[in-house]
């Protein structure tokens, strides 16, 4: 696996690059495939695979191809999904935040392992996701803590308390684990990072992103239907023009050349 993570960073320096090198601030988009339906979300992973999220919390799982591969059909014994992680494309993390459960589930969407954060002094939790070495981080809002779990939620690390180390009240919505490093987002503050061992490192103010990533020592997000990107050894926030009208999707994701836009009529996909 660790060969094709490598060839994704290749490519996506490959999409990053000409951009700057050029100065051309708009990304020219062609429409590869739609896929219709009703879905109210959807994911992607580093393996072109896409998650579907129907109205019912049901999961259909597609090939890069638009194949269907299978469905996670346990759609009601946690009651609304709230997010998953698929960064790891063999074992998937799906967050149900008012039940605090943790479902982690395998290629093929069969159930692995279920943690209920309740039985582990977990009361209140926002952000949650799988680390490098497939365990679990959590933001623990009642506590103001970014701690660390395994499978049997055992906790393994804790930060010490936001409320202490920040004067800004930071309180993420997303973990991301990349880069050696923890990129967690408040849309009202900015990124911070952290190290492995909930050590901050650094800060990045830069706030009211949406879908959000990171990786390869970049963040990325978007404002309306603009592409905002910073490296983060020099921050500084570089817009790309779409061309797609902010009211025209729910959500947008970016993936290599590839731009998975969701609106009600489906998934479109876009390549650059």
């Amino acid at each position: 696996m660790g060969r094709i993570i490598f060839i994704h960073i290749i490519f996506l320096l490959g999409f990053i690059q000409p951009l700057w090198a050029n100065g051309d601030t708009t990304l020219h988009l062609t429409l590869q495939k739609t896929i219709a339906g009703n879905f109210r979300d959807f994911y992607a992973d580093n393996l072109g695979n896409v998650y579907l999220i129907n109205p019912d919390n049901q999961v259909k799982k597609l090939n890069a191809n638009g194949d269907s591969l299978t469905v996670y059909n346990d759609t009601r014994r946690y009651g609304d999904l709230y997010s998953m992680d698929v960064s790891n494309p063999f074992k998937a993390l799906i967050f149900y935040k008012d039940f605090l459960t943790i479902v982690v589930v395998d290629k093929f969407l069969n159930r692995l392992n279920t943690i209920n954060l309740r039985n582990y002094n977990i009361l209140q939790a926002k952000a949650v996701a799988l680390s490098y070495d497939n365990n679990y981080w959590v933001f623990d809002q009642w506590s103001n803590t970014l701690k660390k779990i395994d499978d049997n939620g055992k906790l393994l690390l804790e930060s010490a308390d936001f409320r202490l180390a920040f004067t800004d009240e930071f309180n993420p919505q997303k973990i991301i684990d990349a880069d050696g490093v923890l990129y967690l987002y408040d849309d009202k503050i900015g990124w911070k990072i952290f190290d492995y061992y909930g050590h901050f490192k650094k800060n990045l103010p830069f706030p009211s992103w949406t879908n959000v990533q990171a990786f390869n020592g970049m963040v990325y997000g978007w404002i309306n239907e603009n592409l905002v990107q910073s490296a983060v050894a020099f921050p500084e926030e570089k817009y790309f023009a779409t061309g797609i009208s902010a009211q025209q999707f729910k959500k947008i994701f970016r993936a290599g050349n590839n731009f998975y836009v969701l609106n009600t009529d489906g998934l479109s996909i876009y390549n650059l």
